[in-house]
């Protein structure tokens, strides 16, 4: 479990995602409009793996650019279809100028996608 670098609090604006990798995987960053604060997740919809990054946030809801299903990206609960997995949260912390995110530490972690379930 480790804290990485995902970004500096310039570079994601309020009501805005910006997309970080570590290795092979994606993850997002949200900075929230209502309290200020960050927010991280995995960066691919648990339906049709689309990066989220790509998608628009409303509020506290990312929608995927897919196929427009919704997530609460503090929480990760799916809130319109055709998401039904929740997606994975990660803890922040904001240091001087610089997002942090806790990478090994995913909260409600999907290891499968939602078409893959029934395979």
């Amino acid at each position: 479990q480790r804290w990485v670098g995902a970004c500096s609090v310039a570079d994601v604006a309020p009501g805005e995602v910006i997309r970080f990798d570590v290795g092979p995987k994606m993850y997002c960053v949200y900075h929230a409009e209502d309290d200020q604060k960050f927010y991280a997740t995995a960066g691919k919809c648990t339906h049709g793996a689309a990066a989220l990054s790509d998608g628009l946030v409303t509020g506290n809801l990312i929608e995927c650019p897919k196929h427009n299903g919704c997530f609460d990206f503090k929480t990760g609960e799916p809130k319109r279809l055709p998401v039904k997995s929740r997606l994975a949260t990660y803890p922040v912390k904001v240091v001087g100028n610089n997002v942090f995110v806790k990478v090994n530490d995913g909260k409600h972690v999907q290891i499968t996608y939602d078409d893959e379930k029934n395979d």
